[in-house]
Protein backbone atom coordinates (compact mmCIF):
# COMPACT_ATOMS: atom_id res chain seq x y z
CA UNK A 1 0.00 0.00 0.00
CA UNK A 2 1.72 3.64 -1.17
CA UNK A 3 2.84 6.03 2.18
CA UNK A 4 0.75 8.80 2.20
CA UNK A 5 0.33 11.56 4.49
CA UNK A 6 -1.39 9.33 6.41
CA UNK A 7 1.79 8.46 7.92
CA UNK A 8 3.03 11.81 8.44
CA UNK A 9 5.37 13.61 11.32
CA UNK A 10 3.73 12.99 14.97
CA UNK A 11 0.40 11.27 13.44
CA UNK A 12 -2.12 10.93 16.79
CA UNK A 13 -1.84 7.53 17.72
CA UNK A 14 -5.93 7.14 18.00
CA UNK A 15 -6.45 8.59 14.55
CA UNK A 16 -3.68 6.40 13.31
CA UNK A 17 -5.54 3.64 14.91
CA UNK A 18 -8.86 4.71 13.41
CA UNK A 19 -7.21 5.18 10.03
CA UNK A 20 -5.76 1.53 10.09
CA UNK A 21 -9.02 0.17 11.53
CA UNK A 22 -11.24 1.95 8.27
CA UNK A 23 -8.75 0.55 5.96
CA UNK A 24 -8.97 -2.79 7.38
CA UNK A 25 -13.04 -2.38 6.86
CA UNK A 26 -12.53 -1.03 3.21
CA UNK A 27 -10.46 -4.21 2.40
CA UNK A 28 -12.52 -7.11 4.07
CA UNK A 29 -16.01 -5.74 4.44
CA UNK A 30 -16.24 -3.48 1.24
CA UNK A 31 -13.71 -5.96 -0.81
CA UNK A 32 -12.07 -2.40 -2.14
CA UNK A 33 -9.04 -3.47 -4.39
CA UNK A 34 -5.76 -2.11 -3.52
CA UNK A 35 -6.19 0.02 -6.41
CA UNK A 36 -9.27 1.82 -4.31
CA UNK A 37 -6.92 1.76 -1.21
CA UNK A 38 -4.14 3.30 -2.31
CA UNK A 39 -6.94 5.73 -4.02
CA UNK A 40 -8.66 6.44 -1.01
CA UNK A 41 -5.30 6.58 1.01
CA UNK A 42 -4.28 9.36 -0.95
CA UNK A 43 -7.23 11.40 -0.76
CA UNK A 44 -7.44 11.45 3.00
CA UNK A 45 -3.64 11.94 3.62
CA UNK A 46 -3.92 15.03 1.67
CA UNK A 47 -6.81 16.03 3.77
CA UNK A 48 -4.79 15.55 6.67
CA UNK A 49 -1.65 17.43 5.13
CA UNK A 50 -3.99 20.39 4.66
CA UNK A 51 -5.10 20.11 7.98
CA UNK A 52 -1.43 20.42 9.41
CA UNK A 53 -0.99 23.43 7.68
CA UNK A 54 -4.30 24.73 8.32
CA UNK A 55 -4.70 24.03 12.46
CA UNK A 56 -0.37 24.79 12.82
CA UNK A 57 -0.10 21.23 13.81
CA UNK A 58 -0.83 17.20 13.11
CA UNK A 59 -4.31 16.80 13.84
CA UNK A 60 -6.31 14.37 16.41
CA UNK A 61 -9.48 12.89 16.64
CA UNK A 62 -10.76 15.72 18.51
CA UNK A 63 -9.68 17.60 15.84
CA UNK A 64 -11.75 16.36 13.34
CA UNK A 65 -14.74 16.38 15.48
CA UNK A 66 -14.66 20.21 15.62
CA UNK A 67 -14.02 20.96 11.74
CA UNK A 68 -16.53 23.90 10.36
CA UNK A 69 -17.95 24.30 7.26
CA UNK A 70 -15.50 26.86 6.69
CA UNK A 71 -12.36 24.31 7.48
CA UNK A 72 -13.94 22.33 4.69
CA UNK A 73 -14.26 25.05 2.25
CA UNK A 74 -10.72 26.02 2.80
CA UNK A 75 -9.65 22.93 1.71
CA UNK A 76 -11.50 23.08 -1.23
CA UNK A 77 -10.14 26.22 -1.98
CA UNK A 78 -6.76 25.42 -1.72
CA UNK A 79 -7.06 22.32 -4.28
CA UNK A 80 -8.91 24.96 -6.32
CA UNK A 81 -5.70 27.36 -6.46
CA UNK A 82 -3.49 24.25 -6.60
CA UNK A 83 -5.40 23.46 -10.10
CA UNK A 84 -7.02 20.28 -9.28
CA UNK A 85 -9.87 19.13 -10.96
CA UNK A 86 -13.62 19.66 -10.10
CA UNK A 87 -13.80 16.28 -10.23
CA UNK A 88 -10.96 15.23 -8.23
CA UNK A 89 -12.33 17.07 -5.22
CA UNK A 90 -15.73 15.56 -5.74
CA UNK A 91 -14.42 12.05 -5.43
CA UNK A 92 -11.83 13.22 -2.61
CA UNK A 93 -15.06 14.90 -0.61
CA UNK A 94 -16.41 11.36 -1.36
CA UNK A 95 -13.89 9.57 0.17
CA UNK A 96 -14.11 12.24 3.21
CA UNK A 97 -17.76 11.47 3.72
CA UNK A 98 -17.38 7.83 3.36
CA UNK A 99 -14.01 8.28 6.32
CA UNK A 100 -16.32 10.39 8.77
CA UNK A 101 -19.42 8.23 8.46
CA UNK A 102 -17.36 5.13 9.62
CA UNK A 103 -16.07 7.14 12.71
CA UNK A 104 -19.27 7.82 14.06
CA UNK A 105 -20.88 4.79 13.05
CA UNK A 106 -17.82 3.24 15.42
CA UNK A 107 -17.97 5.71 18.02
CA UNK A 108 -14.75 7.44 17.36
CA UNK A 109 -16.24 10.68 17.01
CA UNK A 110 -18.93 12.86 14.77
CA UNK A 111 -18.19 15.62 12.72
CA UNK A 112 -21.62 17.61 11.51
CA UNK A 113 -20.50 19.89 9.56
CA UNK A 114 -19.41 17.56 6.59
CA UNK A 115 -23.24 16.09 6.38
CA UNK A 116 -24.16 19.81 5.37
CA UNK A 117 -21.25 20.46 2.55
CA UNK A 118 -21.61 19.88 -1.01
CA UNK A 119 -19.13 18.71 -3.26
CA UNK A 120 -17.98 20.55 -6.28
CA UNK A 121 -20.79 20.10 -8.94
CA UNK A 122 -18.58 17.50 -11.83
CA UNK A 123 -18.66 18.47 -15.35
CA UNK A 124 -21.09 17.08 -17.02
CA UNK A 125 -19.86 14.44 -20.08
CA UNK A 126 -21.17 11.80 -22.02
CA UNK A 127 -19.33 8.47 -23.26
CA UNK A 128 -18.13 8.64 -26.71
CA UNK A 129 -18.64 5.96 -28.41
CA UNK A 130 -17.61 4.37 -31.74
CA UNK A 131 -19.93 4.20 -35.14
CA UNK A 132 -20.41 0.90 -35.48
CA UNK A 133 -18.56 1.10 -39.33
CA UNK A 134 -15.18 2.61 -37.55
CA UNK A 135 -15.41 -0.10 -34.79
CA UNK A 136 -15.26 -2.90 -37.26
CA UNK A 137 -12.25 -1.10 -39.78
CA UNK A 138 -10.93 -1.03 -36.11
CA UNK A 139 -11.13 -4.88 -35.39
CA UNK A 140 -10.00 -5.71 -38.82
CA UNK A 141 -7.06 -3.49 -39.41
CA UNK A 142 -4.96 -4.48 -36.22
CA UNK A 143 -2.62 -6.23 -38.39
CA UNK A 144 -1.60 -2.44 -39.39
CA UNK A 145 0.39 -2.53 -35.91
CA UNK A 146 3.71 -3.43 -35.63
CA UNK A 147 5.10 -6.27 -33.71
CA UNK A 148 5.29 -10.23 -33.56
CA UNK A 149 2.07 -11.80 -34.85
CA UNK A 150 1.56 -13.55 -32.03
CA UNK A 151 1.14 -9.93 -30.34
CA UNK A 152 -1.03 -8.84 -33.74
CA UNK A 153 -3.41 -11.38 -32.05
CA UNK A 154 -3.18 -10.95 -28.51
CA UNK A 155 -3.92 -7.46 -30.01
CA UNK A 156 -6.89 -8.74 -32.06
CA UNK A 157 -8.19 -10.61 -29.33
CA UNK A 158 -8.26 -7.71 -26.72
CA UNK A 159 -9.16 -5.45 -28.32
CA UNK A 160 -12.64 -7.92 -29.82
CA UNK A 161 -13.16 -8.71 -26.08
CA UNK A 162 -13.56 -5.08 -24.92
CA UNK A 163 -16.04 -4.42 -27.95
CA UNK A 164 -17.63 -7.56 -27.63
CA UNK A 165 -18.54 -8.28 -23.87
CA UNK A 166 -18.64 -4.46 -22.92
CA UNK A 167 -15.28 -4.97 -19.89
CA UNK A 168 -13.15 -2.64 -18.55
CA UNK A 169 -9.51 -2.77 -19.18
CA UNK A 170 -8.99 -3.89 -16.13
CA UNK A 171 -11.21 -6.56 -16.07
CA UNK A 172 -9.47 -7.86 -19.30
CA UNK A 173 -6.42 -7.39 -17.97
CA UNK A 174 -7.06 -8.79 -14.39
CA UNK A 175 -8.62 -12.21 -16.60
CA UNK A 176 -6.29 -15.73 -16.07
CA UNK A 177 -6.06 -18.09 -18.60
CA UNK A 178 -8.20 -20.50 -17.33
CA UNK A 179 -10.65 -17.68 -17.84
CA UNK A 180 -10.41 -18.04 -21.57
CA UNK A 181 -13.80 -19.01 -22.61
CA UNK A 182 -14.43 -22.19 -24.32
CA UNK A 183 -18.52 -21.77 -24.74
CA UNK A 184 -21.39 -19.49 -24.85
CA UNK A 185 -20.23 -17.49 -21.20
CA UNK A 186 -17.59 -15.75 -19.60
CA UNK A 187 -16.96 -14.88 -15.94
CA UNK A 188 -15.59 -11.51 -14.95
CA UNK A 189 -14.64 -10.17 -11.64
CA UNK A 190 -16.12 -6.16 -11.84
CA UNK A 191 -15.46 -3.44 -9.09
CA UNK A 192 -15.94 -4.16 -6.01
CA UNK A 193 -14.96 -8.09 -6.41
CA UNK A 194 -18.48 -8.69 -8.10
CA UNK A 195 -18.54 -11.14 -10.13
CA UNK A 196 -21.19 -10.87 -13.57
CA UNK A 197 -21.88 -13.65 -16.05
CA UNK A 198 -21.11 -12.50 -19.79
CA UNK A 199 -22.59 -13.48 -23.10
CA UNK A 200 -19.75 -14.39 -25.57
CA UNK A 201 -20.11 -14.24 -29.62
CA UNK A 202 -18.27 -16.87 -31.62
CA UNK A 203 -15.98 -14.04 -32.89
CA UNK A 204 -14.60 -12.94 -29.30
CA UNK A 205 -14.05 -16.76 -28.28
CA UNK A 206 -12.81 -17.39 -31.82
CA UNK A 207 -10.27 -14.31 -31.50
CA UNK A 208 -9.05 -15.37 -28.10
CA UNK A 209 -8.53 -19.47 -28.88
CA UNK A 210 -6.19 -17.50 -32.14
CA UNK A 211 -4.29 -15.63 -29.88
CA UNK A 212 -3.59 -18.55 -27.12
CA UNK A 213 -2.38 -20.92 -30.08
CA UNK A 214 -0.24 -18.58 -31.01
CA UNK A 215 1.39 -16.87 -28.55
CA UNK A 216 5.05 -18.79 -27.62
CA UNK A 217 4.64 -17.62 -23.82
CA UNK A 218 3.68 -20.25 -21.30
CA UNK A 219 1.55 -19.24 -17.77
CA UNK A 220 -0.31 -21.89 -17.00
CA UNK A 221 -3.97 -21.83 -16.20
CA UNK A 222 -3.19 -19.71 -13.00
CA UNK A 223 -1.47 -17.41 -15.12
CA UNK A 224 -2.63 -14.04 -16.47
CA UNK A 225 -4.40 -14.41 -19.92
CA UNK A 226 -2.92 -11.45 -22.33
CA UNK A 227 0.83 -11.40 -21.91
CA UNK A 228 3.22 -8.41 -23.00
CA UNK A 229 6.46 -9.49 -24.09
CA UNK A 230 8.28 -10.75 -20.78
CA UNK A 231 5.60 -13.15 -20.04
CA UNK A 232 3.87 -10.88 -17.63
CA UNK A 233 0.76 -9.54 -17.02
CA UNK A 234 0.00 -7.01 -20.14
CA UNK A 235 0.25 -3.37 -18.59
CA UNK A 236 -2.30 -0.82 -19.39
CA UNK A 237 -0.29 1.75 -20.73
CA UNK A 238 0.88 -0.62 -23.27
CA UNK A 239 -2.75 -1.66 -24.30
CA UNK A 240 -3.42 2.18 -24.68
CA UNK A 241 -0.47 2.50 -26.19
CA UNK A 242 -1.41 0.16 -29.00
CA UNK A 243 -4.48 1.41 -29.63
CA UNK A 244 -3.66 4.95 -29.67
CA UNK A 245 -1.32 4.05 -32.41
CA UNK A 246 -3.94 2.24 -34.38
CA UNK A 247 -6.40 5.06 -34.15
CA UNK A 248 -3.82 7.53 -35.44
CA UNK A 249 -2.85 4.77 -38.72
CA UNK A 250 -6.11 4.84 -39.29
CA UNK A 251 -7.41 8.40 -39.02
CA UNK A 252 -9.61 8.35 -35.72
CA UNK A 253 -10.23 10.68 -33.12
CA UNK A 254 -8.39 10.94 -30.28
CA UNK A 255 -11.64 9.21 -28.31
CA UNK A 256 -10.84 6.29 -29.28
CA UNK A 257 -9.10 4.65 -26.02
CA UNK A 258 -9.95 1.11 -24.64
CA UNK A 259 -12.86 2.53 -22.59
CA UNK A 260 -14.50 3.68 -25.59
CA UNK A 261 -15.01 0.14 -26.94
CA UNK A 262 -17.29 -0.36 -23.85
CA UNK A 263 -18.77 2.68 -24.71
CA UNK A 264 -19.52 1.47 -27.70
CA UNK A 265 -20.82 -1.80 -26.53
CA UNK A 266 -23.10 -0.75 -24.51
CA UNK A 267 -24.41 2.41 -27.12
CA UNK A 268 -24.79 0.16 -30.27
CA UNK A 269 -26.89 -2.70 -27.67
CA UNK A 270 -29.02 0.39 -26.73
CA UNK A 271 -29.27 1.14 -30.41
CA UNK A 272 -30.39 -2.20 -31.26
CA UNK A 273 -33.06 -2.01 -28.65
CA UNK A 274 -31.59 -3.68 -25.25
CA UNK A 275 -33.50 -2.66 -22.54
CA UNK A 276 -31.19 -0.71 -20.28
CA UNK A 277 -31.63 -3.25 -17.31
CA UNK A 278 -29.94 -5.61 -19.46
CA UNK A 279 -27.68 -3.35 -20.36
CA UNK A 280 -26.73 -2.46 -17.07
CA UNK A 281 -26.20 -6.19 -15.56
CA UNK A 282 -23.86 -6.66 -18.91
CA UNK A 283 -21.68 -3.55 -17.72
CA UNK A 284 -21.75 -4.35 -14.07
CA UNK A 285 -22.87 -0.91 -12.73
CA UNK A 286 -24.32 -0.64 -9.98
CA UNK A 287 -26.45 2.20 -10.51
CA UNK A 288 -29.27 2.00 -13.22
CA UNK A 289 -28.34 6.02 -13.41
CA UNK A 290 -24.57 5.17 -14.71
CA UNK A 291 -26.19 3.10 -17.15
CA UNK A 292 -28.79 6.07 -18.39
CA UNK A 293 -25.83 8.33 -19.95
CA UNK A 294 -26.17 6.22 -22.94
CA UNK A 295 -29.73 7.18 -23.53
CA UNK A 296 -28.30 10.44 -24.13
CA UNK A 297 -25.67 9.78 -26.21
CA UNK A 298 -28.36 7.46 -28.78
CA UNK A 299 -30.53 10.65 -28.41
CA UNK A 300 -27.32 13.16 -29.59
CA UNK A 301 -26.80 9.99 -32.16
CA UNK A 302 -30.46 10.76 -33.39
CA UNK A 303 -30.45 13.95 -33.89
CA UNK A 304 -27.18 14.45 -35.80
CA UNK A 305 -29.17 11.95 -38.02
CA UNK A 306 -32.74 13.92 -37.85
CA UNK A 307 -30.72 17.45 -38.91
CA UNK A 308 -28.26 15.71 -41.46
CA UNK A 309 -31.62 13.74 -43.46
CA UNK A 310 -34.04 16.19 -43.05
CA UNK A 311 -34.47 18.58 -46.06
CA UNK A 312 -35.49 21.15 -43.75
CA UNK A 313 -32.83 21.07 -41.08
CA UNK A 314 -30.70 23.84 -43.31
Amino acid sequence: MAETALDGPAADTALSRAIDDWRRWLIHEKRASPHTIDAYSRDLGGFLAFLRQHLGGSPGLGDLDGLSAADFRAWMARRAAAGLSRSSTARAMSVLRNFFRWLERNGYGANHAIRAMRSPKRPHGIPRPLPVADADLLLQSVDLLPGEPWETQRDVALFTLLYGCGLRISEALGLARRDAPTGDSLRVTGKGGKERMLPVLPLVRDAIGAYLAACPLGAGDDGPLFLGRRGKRLNPGVAQRRLRELRILLGLPQTVTPHALRHSFATHLLGAGVDLRSIQELLGHASLSTTQRYTEVDSESLMATYRAAHPRAD
